[in-house]
């Protein structure tokens, strides 16, 4: 009686064992099935979220390829159409002040007419130039970026220190590079009140590198990496259409530091 006692608790203990390793199991699995199905979730919105990301991104390239081929038509027809008729306007007027029979009160009129389209047309010229710089197809790049160094620095204490070897970047690449170099000089001023800018373009190896550093006030990088600015966001998509690889660097009060590479220049 005692020996059949003694083999049904044994039993009872070893079906209680296999029960409790057949619940550990179950809940085992239950966990990696929990587990992997939140993992695959987590990877298909983050799936999500980078192509969301890639399609802004292309949009954005787009949208900037949109508007320099907008900025150039604008550019031009401002110098073919409006300045070319503002310079007829120009050289009638001066001949109708030439004019002998002319009153003293008309020729003051026209005049005026003449300070104000002479003043028209050197703003269009501005506007025109801004919009795309003529000396950029006329001369390249190398003159197009001396022009700018002397725009930011005539009238301020800004220094730019330079070294550039350019003779290799390619001209369908020379627009691109010329807007980030603005875009930085831009962003350093307005953003970062930098008083120094370091500027040095070379090639190494089969890349092309541009190292732009300036002393202002910095940025929390990781910060910008979050949201970041039209301009800083403008830069990153110029350089992605180049193919390029852009890493930023910055620290408060320590100014910004800013290594572009460009692919392809074997």
């Amino acid at each position: 009686m005692e020996e059949e006692l003694f083999t049904s608790q044994e039993q009872i203990i070893e079906a209680l064992v296999y029960g409790l390793i057949f619940l550990v199991l179950v809940t085992l699995g239950l966990i990696l099935f929990f587990y992997y199905s939140r993992k695959k979730i987590i990877e298909k919105e983050i799936e999500k979220i980078n192509i969301k990301l890639d399609y802004q991104e292309r949009i954005h390239q787009t949208t900037i390829k949109v508007q320099e081929a907008e900025r150039h038509r604008i550019s031009q027809d401002l110098h073919d159409a409006i300045s070319s008729k503002l310079n007829i306007i120009s050289l009638t007027t001066h001949v109708l002040i030439e004019d002998q029979t002319m009153s003293t009160k008309n020729k003051e009129a026209l005049k005026h007419i003449l300070d104000i389209t002479n003043k028209t047309l050197e703003n269009s010229r501005v506007i025109a130039h801004k919009l795309m710089p003529p000396i950029l197809d006329k001369f390249g790049l190398k003159e197009a970026l001396e022009e700018l160094f002397e725009e930011f620095t005539s009238n301020s204490s800004l220094k730019i220190e330079q070294n550039i070897v350019i003779d290799c970047i390619k001209k369908e690449d020379e627009l691109h590079i010329f807007r980030i170099i603005q875009e930085l000089i831009n962003n350093s001023l307005v953003h970062g009140k930098a008083t120094i800018l370091k500027l040095d373009i070379n090639k190494k190896g089969d890349f092309l590198k541009l190292k732009y550093e300036d002393n202002g006030i910095g940025f929390n990088t990781n910060d910008a990496s979050k949201k970041s600015g039209i301009g800083l966001q403008n830069i990153k998509s110029r350089v992605a259409i180049l193919n390029g690889i852009i890493e930023v660097s910055s620290t408060k009060n320590k100014g910004s530091l800013f290594s572009i590479k460009f692919r392809n220049y074997d």
